[in-house]
């Protein structure tokens, strides 16, 4: 095994047959953590979002901020509700882009999938640098190289993922259930002192916040109503990874359905409960969190802290407070929101390689996407993915607050086209079904997703309106891109298959054979070619040499002839020493003579056992055939002579090595 194979074995591990596909397969409690993670994290940013967005209108907006995570848990609720039919209806894992594909075709299909495959970055790239930024709280070192700390994450997290579903499922799920602990904890401590009336106000309460100038005058008219348009918009962000459930409904265990479902639910429970229990919270202990704490937050006497005021997020700032005399747990806190911050990308890292190989397979991405890598996951999709979220990070350096403009666009695109496929898909079955009980059923479920259709295209005009000019415009550009690429990947396949489909002028035989040995020297190379040519038996044969000297053409003629080679040898001059285009000219010529003809080119080529080598031999060889392979009705054969250190190579290949399971069985070399 070379150095290369135990570097790969040690970061992937053994490699597994295609039959142990079954083993790989989750159960409820690491589905949770693996597919609800991106989810289930959002509530560490959500709540930083809505009271970064309403300090623009100053302290009186914040009288708004619960009431807008009432409106976003109820978005949720009913997206929730709708995806539960989306898994029993479309179980094989397509999610979004099967359902807008059957329902509403194949250009609504390649939207939400555009949407969805850009959004799975940006959730890497927002995940990552939201949880840096966190652990920044906690660690003062990491300021100013949150980007390259970023990159380093996305690495291991893709290193981890190529492991194995289940494998990254099992390694995440303790972080993810303690960050569910260490937050409902934090949420029970708090509500438990208010009730006791022991609640402490948090540091930041002393301030006042400066609001804008179009707020000055207080909360009115339209420039209020754009403002909490927006702050909700923002709080929408905590929607995202829900659709990630529905695309990897193959990967649970059976039955596959049910367990989706399940699963959902219990998301949608733990996001609700977490998410409302921080702003809540905030709320009571009189939180501020700004964008520019330096100038927005005002001492009391209406002076700006400074650039000597740290700010810490939200879930920092109540955990600071409510855990001040007992800082362990403020730093498990910390802790467990800046790793499932990291974690939350590990949904993303399952879902874009498994929505890529279904594009690919339908032939809009390149087919690799398609293919298992030895762990049995779509190892190129996961490389792609880390690639793609490393180059946003990089761009935007890491911050959160200029990356989540870009977010949830995608996210709510796909689901509005997914809730009015699934309005297609009942109206359908409707149409053929005859038992009431089931008909019932499908007219509850149709409720179901017209009512979430309607949520989430409000929602998606508020993020257009309110995030457009903010970046939300890169999000969108991006998704055309991707959408045009995947057009265009798509009408090639078609070509192609077009082209490679059998038709009568494929069943008849060629008129004739014509094949040419090309020669340049008398040695044992072309000697193999010759004799190659010979046993395939075609219609005519003849070498072919290009002259560059004379003497040199004539000494090959006499060495030709004392050997009694029974070929005739074609010379054709070259007077500016060219070797392709003289070899060129005389193929076409043949062609032009039988057009129904195949011609055969014979190219002796050098095998070498060291890779510089290579570059010493078989470069005209190489020139020939990259010219020859694009002429109609030329096959062009490449007859390899080994050198010894070719030799060498095999035999090194060739060595005994013990099998997978040889140690174990007690088959050892001796």
């Amino acid at each position: 095994m070379g150095v290369t194979e135990v570097a790969k074995r040690a970061l992937v591990g053994r490699k597994l047959r295609s039959e142990q596909l079954g083993e790989t397969l989750l159960p409820k409690r690491i589905a949770l953590p693996v597919f609800a993670s991106d989810a289930l994290s959002s509530v560490a940013y959500a709540p930083d979002e809505i009271f970064l967005t309403l300090s623009i209108g100053g302290l009186s907006a914040y009288a708004f901020n619960w009431k807008i995570g009432i409106a976003v848990t109820l978005v949720l609720i009913t997206v929730v509700a709708s995806y539960r039919q989306n898994v029993h209806a479309y179980p094989s894992g397509g999610g979004d882009y099967e359902v807008a594909t059957v329902n509403l075709g194949p250009t609504a299909g390649l939207t939400v999938g555009s949407a969805l495959l850009v959004d799975y970055v940006l959730t890497v790239a927002v995940s990552i640098s939201s949880g840096v930024q966190n652990a920044a709280s906690a660690l003062p070192w990491l300021e100013g190289h949150e980007a390259t700390a970023a990159s380093a994450l996305v690495v291991l997290l893709m290193a981890i993922n190529l492991r194995g579903t289940k494998e990254s499922g099992s390694a995440f799920a303790i972080p993810t259930y303690l960050f569910m602990v260490a937050i409902l904890m934090m949420g029970l401590w708090g509500y438990a002192r208010y009730l006791f009336g022991d609640l402490p106000t948090v540091p930041s309460a002393q301030f006042d916040i400066a609001p804008e100038g179009q707020f000055e005058q207080g909360l009115t008219g339209v420039a209020m109503v754009f403002l909490l348009a927006r702050a909700f918009s923002s709080g929408c962000a905590a929607l995202t990874g829900v659709e990630a459930i529905s695309n990897g409904v193959p990967a649970f265990k059976k039955p596959k359905s049910k367990n989706a479902a399940t699963t959902l639910l219990l998301l949608g429970t733990l996001a609700i409960t977490m998410l409302m229990s921080i702003i809540v919270l905030a709320d009571l202990m009189k939180l501020r969190y700004v964008e520019n704490p330096a100038e927005q937050l005002l001492r009391p006497n209406g002076m700006p802290v400074g650039d000597s005021y740290s700010q810490d997020t939200v879930i920092g700032q109540l955990a600071k407070t409510l855990y001040s005399d007992f800082t362990p747990l403020f730093y498990f806190t910390i802790a467990c929101t800046g790793i499932i911050l990291v974690l939350a990308a590990n949904t993303a890292f399952n879902g874009f390689p498994v929505l890529g190989s279904i594009l690919a397979r339908d032939g809009f991405l390149p087919r690799q996407l398609d293919t298992r890598g030895d762990r049995l996951t779509f190892s190129n999709g996961i490389i792609v993915l880390a690639l793609a979220a490393i180059v946003l990070i990089q761009a935007f350096d890491a911050e959160v607050t200029k990356l989540i403009q870009l977010y949830i666009v995608g996210v709510f695109v796909s689901f509005n086209l997914s809730q009015l496929g699934m309005i297609k898909h009942w109206n359908r079955h409707l149409r053929t079904e005859t038992d009431p009980a089931a008909r019932s059923r499908m007219k509850r479920s149709r409720i179901v997703n017209a009512i979430g259709l309607g949520m989430t295209a409000t929602v998606l005009v508020i993020v257009l309106l309110t995030k457009f000019l903010a970046g939300a415009w890169i999000a969108i550009v991006a998704m055309v891109l991707v959408f045009l690429l995947m057009r265009g990947i798509g009408r090639h396949y078609d070509r192609v298959s077009d082209e490679l489909a059998i038709d009568d002028t494929d069943v008849t035989l060629p008129s004739r054979v014509h094949a040419i040995v090309l020669v340049s020297k008398l040695h044992k190379p072309t000697m193999r070619a010759l004799a190659y040519a010979r046993v395939s038996r075609p219609n005519s044969l003849e070498a072919l040499t290009v002259e560059f000297d004379p003497a040199e053409t004539a000494a090959l003629m006499k060495q030709w002839e004392e050997l009694a080679i029974p070929i005739p040898l074609k010379v054709v001059n070259s007077p500016y020493r060219e070797l392709l285009r003289p070899v060129i000219r005389y193929v076409k010529e043949l062609r032009k003579q039988g057009p129904r003809d195949i011609i055969t080119v014979y190219i002796p080529e050098y095998v070498v056992g060291r890779w510089w080598e290579q570059l010493l031999h078989n470069q005209t060889a190489l020139r020939l055939k990259g010219r020859l392979l694009f002429m109609p009705g030329v096959m062009v054969t490449s007859v390899p002579y080994q050198l010894s250190s070719a030799g060498r190579a095999k035999k090194k290949l060739a060595k005994p090595r013990p099998a997978p399971g040889d140690v174990r069985r007690g088959f050892r070399d001796r």
